[in-house]
């Protein structure tokens, strides 16, 4: 059986055409992807070979935005042009949630500190360290990136985290790492390091009001634990 080409759809199967005639957001995870990589191979259409993409990512967006360049290549019919288009997409959607106006911005749970770091931190292949940097009012005076380290671990100095928040005038941070392993529990390490930071916030009149582990689509909250 010869293969169906996507010129040989309806047009109003075609993942172009039917943007153009009912938006973006008619369009299927799988056509979206498909007119990024703007064709397939010799056994499937482009829709077919995202489709497969996907099937192996789970038919999760989030799975599929932590696939390297290297592994994106190893799918038949996606070349080094094509997972570069791929990961340039999700990239710009990364940044998207990240670019929210800071400024109105109010931390009152660790829900809402979540929604800030989940976009930087939920994708990475190896451990960072992040601060929010907060005001009288739980205002988000801005974010900093502290340290990045390995798979399992990352080193955090404790003046790297303060120096940023004595600068900014701050009268609170948020503490917050990632998990890449997907593991939500905190580590004996997780936890002396948590209360180190506190301790010496309190010298400094610079409360840490929380601090996050942050693994994929979840969370760990320190406060709403009661272990901070």
């Amino acid at each position: 059986m010869d293969l169906i080409t996507i010129k040989q759809l309806a047009e109003d199967d075609r993942p172009r055409e039917k943007m153009m005639m009912k938006g973006s957001r008619a369009l299927s995870d799988a056509e979206l992807i498909a007119i990024l990589i703007g064709s397939g191979n010799k056994k499937e259409t482009a829709i077919q070979l995202s489709q497969r993409i996907l099937s192996e990512c789970k038919n999760d967006i989030n799975q599929l935005a932590k696939l390297t360049l290297k592994e994106l290549c190893g799918f038949n019919g996606i070349g080094l042009a094509k997972a570069v288009s791929i990961s340039a997409a999700l990239e710009l959607g990364r940044r998207r949630d990240t670019t929210e106006p800071l400024e109105r911005a109010v931390l009152t749970s660790s829900s809402s500190a979540f929604a800030i770091l989940s976009p930087v931190l939920r994708d990475l292949p190896n451990e960072e360290f992040w601060i929010l940097i907060l005001n009288r009012a739980n205002k988000l005076i801005s974010k900093e990136p502290i340290s990045k380290g390995g798979i399992n671990a990352t080193l955090v100095d404790a003046r790297m985290i303060f120096k940023p928040a004595i600068l900014q005038n701050a009268s609170s941070i948020i503490l917050a790492h990632n998990h890449p392993s997907g593991n939500l529990k905190p580590s004996n390490d997780d936890i002396k390091l948590t209360e180190k930071l506190k301790d010496a916030g309190k010298l400094l009149d610079i409360s840490v009001v929380d601090h996050l582990i942050i693994a994929d689509n979840n969370y760990f909250s320190f406060a709403d634990e009661g272990l901070l």
